[in-house]
């Protein structure tokens, strides 16, 4: 799979790609990565939604841990290479058990999640698979996230089905990363 919109050399850059490349690679991402390759092709949308993804990562008012949780049951939902060889280190440094990652990368539900962590699983699975959520997983999501956890945690899975269709469609190659086994396409 060829890269569709590989990284723009600077002097093939218009000025506002060029400024909103020098505003990414101010914040706390460092350099125009990841989903915001693609993205510079449009510098103002990729400013706005850069905005919200930091927000949702570094200010929320999710647990890291469950945020990045979160962010892998998309990942995997939609196969997003990429963010899952980024995140599921990221996860696993959190706090999130090896095995709960594992089982969803294998497409199942983890066994043997803390009670926040399934609350999560539900709620993002509900809301992947039937765009909604039951009175039992909103509850659930409630009882341990909070109205503002819960509003964070549906931005959260927006925000990362958005940057994910951006990678898929842009063909974006995955970083390798030691111990990250790649994700096995879904069955048609």
């Amino acid at each position: 799979m060829n890269d569709r919109m590989p990284p723009l050399a600077p002097e093939a850059m218009s000025e506002e790609q060029r400024a909103a490349a020098a505003e990414l690679a101010a914040g706390p991402r460092g350099g125009v990565r990841g989903p915001f390759v693609p993205l510079l092709r449009s510098p103002e949308l990729m400013r706005r939604l850069q905005k919200v993804g930091e927000y949702l990562r570094y200010e929320s008012a999710l647990e890291r841990r469950l945020g990045e949780f979160a962010m892998l049951i998309v990942s995997r939902q939609l196969t997003q290479q990429f963010e899952w060889q980024v995140h599921y280190p990221l996860a696993i440094s959190a706090g999130l058990a090896k095995e709960t990652a594992d089982a969803l990368a294998r497409g199942a539900r983890p066994r043997a999640m803390r009670e926040d962590e399934a609350a999560v699983y539900d709620f993002c699975s509900e809301l992947l698979h039937v765009h909604g959520v039951s009175e039992d997983a909103y509850g659930a999501a409630l009882a341990h996230l909070g109205e503002r956890g819960v509003v964070d945690l549906i931005g959260l899975v927006g925000y990362f089905i958005t940057v994910s269709l951006v990678l898929n469609a842009a063909h974006t190659p995955a970083v390798p990363r030691p111990g990250v086994e790649p994700l096995e396409p879904f069955p048609s």
